[in-house]
């Protein structure tokens, strides 16, 4: 439309709009707008992750394969390194500082390594959950994706590490005398039960690493205190008889100790049941069922904020 002024000129109007005097909620709603990296409800979100699991899975193999290419040994590291820790700490709490006591040479090297390769399961977990945002910022930036589907990669690919260890875990405990039996079946249900437990923690470790990097310096010691406070090297209910029950009831049931004695309770004969804390198979499922659900809802709470400055 158009107005002609006093001097002849052509004044050129616009014609009021229909979304005058709309707010921008009403905008968008009105429009079908929605905003950019918004979190969905919980419900959607799972069924996003449904569909990205190829992409969890090939990407969980892809950092499996890269994580020693530069080393000449290659994958081989995936089974050297943990054995290599066993061997440190044999030499150490088995024949220096005698942790072997109550257990034959037969039970101990199996006992020490299934505890250093099951400890060493969660371990990764947490520390790749730790940098599993704030070390791939760039991907985070880039890409529209649920952001869970970093952390839970990351712990499937310590799973699959895991398998390669298991082959070694089996050697040595034949060698030592345990031969497979029924009971060796459980080590999958114990796994599974420590992977989702693994995963509820890596995903909430990678909330609490994007918003303070530096927490992935301080983690190392967080585990390496964890990790001798849960048996990995020696027998909690022999080395602390002497000491108040109540220490070592904490220590038995805290979930990297239930973990571990459930697997060793599984392949090494010597190792019975009087060695577990009562309701073990319980206590396992409810830290899986609550540190998984948990650090699932913990982390998709923030989800709308990862990546951004």
């Amino acid at each position: 439309m158009s107005d002609t002024t006093h001097d002849g000129a052509v004044a050129l109007s616009t014609p009021p709009s229909v979304d005058d005097g709309l707010s921008p909620a009403e905008l968008a709603a009105k429009y079908g707008l929605t905003v950019s990296g918004a979190r969905p409800g919980l419900f959607e979100y799972m069924r996003q992750l449904r569909g990205r699991r190829h992409f969890i899975l090939a990407f969980s193999r892809a950092k499996l394969t890269a994580q020693y290419s530069q080393a000449k040994l290659g994958q081989l590291w995936q089974v050297a390194t943990p054995l290599l820790n066993a061997a440190v700490y044999f030499l150490i709490f088995g024949l220096i500082l005698g942790t072997k006591r109550g257990m034959t040479q037969e039970v101990f090297i199996p006992f020490l390594v299934t505890g250093v390769f099951v400890f060493t399961f969660t371990q990764s977990s947490v520390m790749a959950g730790v940098r599993a945002i704030s070390g791939n910022l760039g991907l985070v930036r880039a890409l529209h994706f649920p952001r869970a589907s970093l952390p839970i990669s990351f712990s499937l690919q310590q799973l699959q590490q895991l398998m390669y260890s298991m082959i070694v875990l089996v050697a040595v405990t034949v060698g030592f005398g345990s031969y497979p039996r029924l009971s060796w079946l459980l080590v999958i249900p114990a796994l599974v039960l420590q992977f989702f437990f693994n995963t509820g923690l890596a995903l909430s470790m990678a909330r609490l690493g994007a918003k303070t990097p530096d927490l992935a310096q301080l983690m190392p010691f967080v585990m390496r205190t964890w990790m001798y406070a849960s048996g990995v090297m020696f027998s909690i209910p022999v080395m602390l008889a002497d000491k108040p029950a109540w220490i070592g009831d904490v220590l038995q049931y805290n979930p990297a100790a239930i973990y571990m004695d459930l697997v060793r309770f599984a392949l090494i004969d010597g190792y019975g049941s009087e060695n577990l804390p009562e309701h073990v198979w319980v206590v396992g499922l409810a830290w899986a069922l609550v540190v998984g659900a948990g650090g699932f809802v913990y982390f998709w709470k923030a989800e709308e904020r990862y990546g951004r400055g």
